[in-house]
């Protein structure tokens, strides 16, 4: 069954990460696993006669580190891996719009990875939405679509709506997984959640994000809001808000920035505005971004790039005026306000709430776990070389001979359908013993231009971007390379089109 662990190894870490984290739990010397996670066996939660200092073993994912810390997770939301070690559950249900039923997407092995190609299987030949996001932690703290709220969502009576399940193809340490591609009216969330920070108790809040796909609206949040879903005043709300919203005016650059939205305004500092030259923006496919607030003095934010590197603070210093002490309420939601606003997009990979006020130390070390995590664009399985997935169809990509269109069919392993990617953006494919590259026929910019493969000659209709979101662009045309008709037969051919985010132009090279 999906998720079993049976004669499956366990998840190993480089050892210079698992250095890096003896380095700072060393410094926090507090004992792990304050809160178990949902699916540990006993042996995984320490026992009271455990030593004191928990083991690398056991602090190498996130809420591990939390807890170390001394301020365990009470929220752990992922569509992509555990964040846990101990963790063996599902991550999220996707429900498929054929004949309606759900599957749960669980971790490959404890403490691992999401198994993507559960949902690559179930999804094949239709479309899938993401029902619900579950909690990792014993809390049980499961986000399913939101209701609504004040302002309402494009779902039956006003509720918001699921997340395409196949939209956001990434790959995590060359696994093929999918985050949550937040488009307009999309939000989950989970009201009266339990042992979230309320009122003015201090909490930490992170999420790995992108600045792919980012917008001025309001809002794409995660963190705490109002349970009746609608704004009931300034400081009762300590959510991350990403975008490129400039809510106070003034800004410095363009965005998108990691802000706080407290509820009646996005933050970038106390006085609202962001008036520092070294925070213009920030640029990565995967950003992970933070906010903690001690409820009554102090707020700070802070971003990283979510494949290398530390942390940057943008903003530590008082609350605004009117914000201390804080309100906050025990909703938690991810897509939208704590009113509902429904208009922001974004992507969510992976975050968690805290109960406390994370140090300095715990942060870095939990970025040292993001960024060992392996994420990657270009919606394969992390190499280069490998099957070209029809993600829509549940097919591959396969070429003819030179100057053939190429076709869907079913995935033998074939050389002329296995696909390498060349630093000049070329996809390359050997048929009949000849080396091809795909190619826009006639330099085509038009949709319906037939994908062929061509003799490869380094013209620009010769070159592919694969992106974050799982679908192939060529130049220059900026189309998308297509299933015709969203077909899902053998022999179905391919072509470029207008980009439409659909499944029929989502693939996975690996």
């Amino acid at each position: 069954m999906p998720g079993s662990t049976t004669d499956r190894p366990r998840r190993r870490f480089p050892a210079a990460l698992l250095i890096a984290l003896a380095m700072a739990l060393a410094a926090l010397g507090t004992p792990a696993f304050a809160t178990s996670p949902r699916g540990a066996t006993p042996a995984a939660v320490h026992q009271a006669a455990a030593p004191a200092r928990a083991s690398t073993a056991d602090a190498s994912l996130p809420c591990d580190i939390y807890a170390a810390g001394g301020t365990p997770c009470v929220t752990a939301h992922s569509t992509t891996r555990a964040l846990f070690a101990a963790y063996d559950g599902p991550l999220y249900q996707i429900q498929r719009s054929s004949d309606h039923t759900y599957r749960d997407i669980r971790v490959l092995t404890a403490g691992g990875y999401a198994d993507g190609a559960s949902q690559v299987s179930f999804c094949s030949g239709t479309s899938c939405t993401i029902t619900k996001i579950y909690d990792q932690t014993t809390k049980h703290n499961d986000m399913p679509i939101s209701w609504g709220g004040f302002w309402k969502g494009p779902g039956p009576n006003g509720s918001d709506v699921g997340a395409n399940a196949m939209a956001l193809p990434v790959t995590a340490a060359g696994h093929q997984v999918f985050g949550v591609k937040v488009t307009p009216g999309v939000g989950y969330r989970i009201d009266h959640a339990n042992g979230v920070p309320t009122g003015a108790q201090p909490e930490g809040v992170y999420m790995v994000t992108s600045s792919d796909y980012t917008s001025q609206w309001c809002c794409f949040d995660y963190g705490s809001g109002e349970n009746s879903h609608t704004d009931t005043g300034n400081a009762t709300m300590n959510a991350i808000y990403w975008g490129t919203a400039c809510w106070f005016g003034g800004c410095t650059g363009s965005g998108p920035w990691v802000e706080a939205d407290l509820e009646n305004g996005m933050f970038h500092t106390n006085t609202g505005s962001n008036k520092d030259p070294n925070n213009s923006g920030v640029h990565y496919p995967f950003v992970s971004a933070w906010l903690k607030n001690n409820g009554t003095t102090n707020f700070t934010l802070k971003y990283g790039n979510g494949t290398s590197g530390g942390l940057t603070t943008t903003f530590s210093g008082p609350l605004p005026n009117g914000y201390s002490p804080m309100k906050v309420d025990s909703s938690v939601l991810l897509g939208t306000g704590g009113d509902n606003s429904p208009n922001g997009v974004g992507e969510f990979f992976e975050g968690a709430l805290t109960a406390g006020y994370p140090s300095d130390a715990t942060e870095n070390a939990v970025q040292a776990s993001i960024t060992a995590a392996g994420y990657g664009t270009g919606g394969g399985g992390g190499g280069t070389t490998g099957a070209l997935h029809a993600v829509g169809a549940g097919k591959c990509l396969e070429a003819g001979g030179s100057g053939t269109q190429t076709l869907i069919r079913d995935c033998t392993g074939a050389a002329n359908q296995t696909w390498s990617r060349t630093t000049s953006q070329e996809l390359t494919v050997t048929s009949g013993g000849t080396r091809l590259c795909l190619d826009a026929s006639g330099q085509g910019t038009s949709a319906g231009t037939k994908a062929i493969t061509w003799t490869c000659n380094g013209q620009s209709n010769q070159g592919w971007t694969l992106n974050a979101n799982g679908s192939i662009t060529g130049a220059p045309s900026g189309l998308c390379l297509d299933v015709t008709g969203a077909a899902t037969a053998n022999g179905t051919p391919v072509q470029l089109w207008t980009c439409s985010g659909r499944p029929n132009q989502q693939w996975t090279l690996n």
